[in-house]
């Protein structure tokens, strides 16, 4: 493993109880940093802070509630380092047969959540003028699902949203980038038909799915001081399915 220096930094890890937020918290952890997880189970969240250890705290947050995280941002105190990994995948269906109720729940967490997280994190990353932000997107925000287009559509908002945002804040050191990972074996698959997860799986030419840690080692650097030029950009983990 790389030795990634993230000594003296505080982080956030959204939807960090389990999954891809926390091996990514474990990383960043393993790489010297203090991480607050946010997420809506309280009792994953106590399970994973005894995990972590010392260097872990825990918020249970409804990121859809914006007062509810403002008041998280207030708890942490500073905070150096963003990675919003909450999110839902939603159910399959085709788009002229999605629930409407459905449509707006997905793009309220997945969309609407992270310019939640991200607005109420920002003006304290801007007043110190450091901050380092991964928003974790999807590759179905590139290419598209058949059968998940309120997934594809709002995790393709959240591609063109770092990108906005990180050119908004490239006049200060803070790094705003996201990572397009394909499907990771998690809880995630739990809301999935079998026939989906087959398809997704085929598409990925590396022939597997993603694994958790190699995600957390490639946001480990981008949330480092060493990722001191890169912003507004967006970091393919695909397996080779996309080229771009």
């Amino acid at each position: 493993m790389n030795q990634i220096d993230l000594s003296n930094r505080v982080a956030v890890v959204t939807g960090g109880a389990q999954g891809l937020g926390f091996a990514i918290a474990r990383r960043l952890v393993a790489s010297g940093a203090k991480v607050s997880l946010w997420d809506m189970n309280a009792d994953l969240l106590d399970a994973a802070v005894q995990e972590l250890g010392f260097s872990a705290s825990a918020v249970t947050v409804n990121i859809t509630d914006y007062a509810a995280v403002a008041l998280a941002v207030e708890t942490v105190g500073v905070i150096d380092i963003l990675v919003h990994s909450a999110g839902i995948a939603g159910k399959n269906a085709p788009l002229d047969e999605y629930e409407l109720e459905e449509w707006h729940r997905v793009i309220d967490v997945d969309l609407t959540g992270a310019f939640h997280v991200n607005r109420a994190i920002l003006p304290g990353m801007k007043a110190r003028n450091y901050g380092r932000i991964v928003n974790i997107a999807s590759i179905a925000g590139k290419e598209g699902n058949p059968n998940a287009a309120a997934y594809a559509a709002a995790k393709g908002g959240v591609i063109a949203m770092t990108k906005a945002v990180g050119k908004e804040c490239a006049k200060y050191d803070i790094a705003i980038n996201a990572i397009t990972p394909a499907t990771a074996k998690t809880r995630i698959l739990d809301e999935l038909k079998p026939e989906f997860i087959d398809y997704m799986l085929s598409r990925i030419p590396r022939g597997r799915f993603l694994e958790v840690e190699e995600a957390a080692n490639m946001v480990a650097w981008l949330v480092s001081a060493e990722n001191s030029f890169t912003t507004a950009s967006v970091f393919d983990l695909s397996g080779g399915r996309a080229t771009y």
